[in-house]
């Protein structure tokens, strides 16, 4: 039976919190889209990461903490700031590039830590290690496989660029045989790295590429009773544009106390908000949430200021496709 992809809307009520805890990193990934002199070099302190997180607790709303770097095991005080989120009421998971420093699966459980996600950028190492580093892909795999055997949920995410687009299908036998419960395929962004490197093989496919790729292999993975998750990207003629920024509540926090609402913007100082003295402080003047409200024929208005040659025009100027929101998501299984 043929599976069919779903556009979850942006819900009233819920929030994601994109927690960077640090900018750290053992690796170098051609696509990393940490930007230390945007973002900061700090670590954060076991105090600051319960008082930051504190701010952003709603007991009346659903909200999910995902805690990123750089790479968050590298933290000592992850495992604690886990279990604080959890008492919380965070749901929360985890972004790791497979290296899990710190001991983390020992130092933490599954009660706890409602999901692990891997990154991995290809089904072996010919294609992965190129992008992510010598050794990385065995490495992610062998901690994929303990993890899974110590009964935390594992997730995985694939960002897809000219470099890995073909390997993609290959994923799927991969990700059946390590167990994983969700796939989540990322579009590259052109941040960091990306918007900044002449590097044409890590670069952003096309929109045809994107359509006759992502969506069959999402489908090959449902079938295979993987949940997946990938971008909308590309809006047809009879959706409605909506922006996040807008219509819910994400915010990403780097430890040199920026908050952003849209993650398009995190290589320029326009955040919405910044953590000062322990309190989320609403910026004043002109910041990214200025330009939210904006209706321009392209669809995200982020994207066409911040990325505008993604966009593609006919002889009288008018867009080809409109661009979703980054945030909007299609779903199957």
């Amino acid at each position: 039976m043929k599976s069919t992809a779903r556009t979850v809307g942006f819900k009233p009520g819920e929030r994601n919190i994109f927690f960077h805890i640090l900018t750290a990193c053992n690796l170098a990934c051609r696509h990393c889209y940490i930007n230390r002199e945007q973002h900061g070099i700090q670590q954060l302190s076991k105090e600051q990461l319960e008082q930051w997180m504190a701010l952003f607790a709603d007991p009346e709303k659903t909200s999910n903490m995902i805690f990123l770097g750089g790479e968050p095991t590298l933290h000592p005080d992850l495992p604690f700031a886990i279990r604080r989120a959890k008492e919380l009421g965070f749901c929360v998971t985890v972004d790791s590039n497979g290296y899990l420093f710190n001991a983390i699966l020992q130092r933490t459980s599954p009660r706890f830590l409602d999901f692990l996600s891997f990154s991995l950028d290809g089904p072996d190492p010919a294609t992965n290690d190129p992008i992510r580093g010598e050794g990385v892909f065995d490495t992610c795999v062998a901690n994929i496989e303990r993890a899974v055997k110590l009964g935390y949920n594992v997730s995985l995410i694939y960002t897809v660029s000219r470099k890995n687009l073909e390997a993609l299908p290959q994923m799927v036998p991969l990700l059946e045989h390590l167990q994983v419960k969700k796939f989540f395929i990322q579009v590259l962004g052109l941040r960091g790295k990306s918007a900044r490197a002449d590097d044409q093989e890590i670069a952003q496919v096309s929109r045809q590429q994107w359509l006759d790729t992502v969506p069959a292999v999402a489908s090959m993975a449902a079938q295979k009773g993987i949940h997946v998750t990938y971008p909308k990207v590309f809006l047809a003629s009879d959706e409605k544009f909506e922006c996040a920024g807008l219509a819910a509540e994400n915010f990403f926090i780097f430890p040199n106390g920026r908050v952003y609402r849209c993650p398009l913007c995190e290589d320029h100082p326009i955040n919405a908000y910044t953590i000062e003295d322990n309190r989320l402080v609403k910026n004043k003047g002109l910041a990214e949430d200025s330009f939210f409200s904006l209706n321009v024929a392209e669809g995200c208005v982020m994207n066409k200021l911040l990325q505008p040659d993604t966009i593609e025009y006919d002889e009288k100027g008018t867009p080809l496709y409109r661009i979703s929101c980054c945030l909007l998501k299609q779903e199957i299984g």
